[in-house]
């Protein structure tokens, strides 16, 4: 993005003003040297002794004459607009600071953003970001668009693309993302996916969940220790504990974890050569055996025929094909 001097428009705007008027604004908006946090209009009046009422007069009175004056910053008005036109005229306050400009510029930013009278911001509110629009853009028609998506995510029951919620709503993929970017309920996850903020498939707060998406994603068994360390912040022995104790894990090798709906069947390798056996429904040969078994399970062969050979559980028939040994 093209370089803007904001400190010398902001500087510009402030030499039209009187004295009393700068000082006002310049600690209202942090600017020019000023304290880092904006003063309230209380801590304004009470050092220039007036009341607060008479400070907002003043900060109205100094937007009235500034805009009367716009044509000297318009350049900086169009390059505001410009940067929201390609974002379907919508843009998270915070998301519009940092991408406008470096950090030490976010002061001087919003105040130049305010003066621009083809653009409005709307205040947080409990279902929506702080956010910035083209003035044609209303908060109505943004308002009604963020529910449809989130009745449409809510119906739909998972996780949905940008470009696939964009062609649901008849909109470009930006003006989605920009939309989408202050509506509190609705998250993207690091997939680039959409979905209801408490979802465990968007914001995973357990490890068990994180491990579960870790898995998923890979789609194929890890050890727990390679789970871990796609988890932040979390110990190779806290996952094993918790894989163990979840229904949609399953142990199929030292340490090695699958997902159950992948097919797999909890149990130990004698388990689930029992459940082989039983499936079949008729005798298996030793080969038949070992490699349904391995499909289920990370072992040795030998740990196979090992448990095979268990008279306790197995028997041999004479043909030299196996059987679930019967109570």
């Amino acid at each position: 993005m093209k370089k803007i001097n904001y400190a010398k428009f902001c500087s510009q705007a402030l030499q039209e003003l009187s004295a009393r008027q700068r000082e006002v604004i310049s600690r209202r908006f942090a600017l020019s040297g000023q304290k880092k946090e904006k003063e309230t209009l209380e801590s304004i009046g009470r050092d220039l002794k007036v009341t607060r009422e008479r400070v907002r007069q003043i900060e109205r009175d100094v937007f009235a004459s500034l805009n009367s004056g716009a044509k000297k910053r318009q350049s900086v008005f169009e390059y505001f607009e410009n940067y929201l036109k390609k974002s379907g005229g919508l843009k998270k306050e915070d998301t519009l600071l940092t991408e406008l400009g470096a950090k030490e510029e976010k002061n001087e930013i919003y105040f130049l953003l305010s003066l621009d009278q083809n653009l409005k911001r709307f205040s947080e509110t409990a279902e929506l970001y702080s956010f910035w629009v083209l003035d044609k853009v209303l908060r109505e028609p943004v308002q009604k668009t963020i529910n449809s998506i989130y009745e449409k995510l809510k119906k739909n029951g998972q996780p949905l693309k940008g470009e696939e919620l964009a062609k649901l709503n008849s909109l470009d993929s930006a003006t989605i993302a920009s939309f989408l970017a202050i509506a509190k309920k609705i998250q993207k996850n690091a997939k680039g996916f959409y979905g209801l903020k408490d979802w465990p498939e968007i914001n995973p707060k357990r490890i068990k969940d994180k491990a579960y998406f870790a898995l998923r994603d890979c789609h194929q068994p890890l050890h727990f220790a390679q789970v871990a360390s796609l988890i932040d912040s979390a110990l190779p022995q806290t996952v094993h504990n918790e894989l163990i104790k979840d229904t949609r894990f399953v142990l199929v090798g030292r340490g090695i974890y699958a997902l159950k709906e992948w097919g797999y069947e909890k149990g130990l390798v004698k388990d689930v050569i029992s459940n082989i056996l039983k499936s079949a429904g008729r005798p298996l040969g030793r080969e038949e055996v070992v490699e349904k078994t391995l499909q289920q399970r990370l072992v040795k062969a030998n740990t196979v025929l090992l448990n095979l050979g268990n008279k306790k559980y197995f028997s041999k028939t004479s043909e030299g094909h196996y059987t679930v040994r019967e109570a």
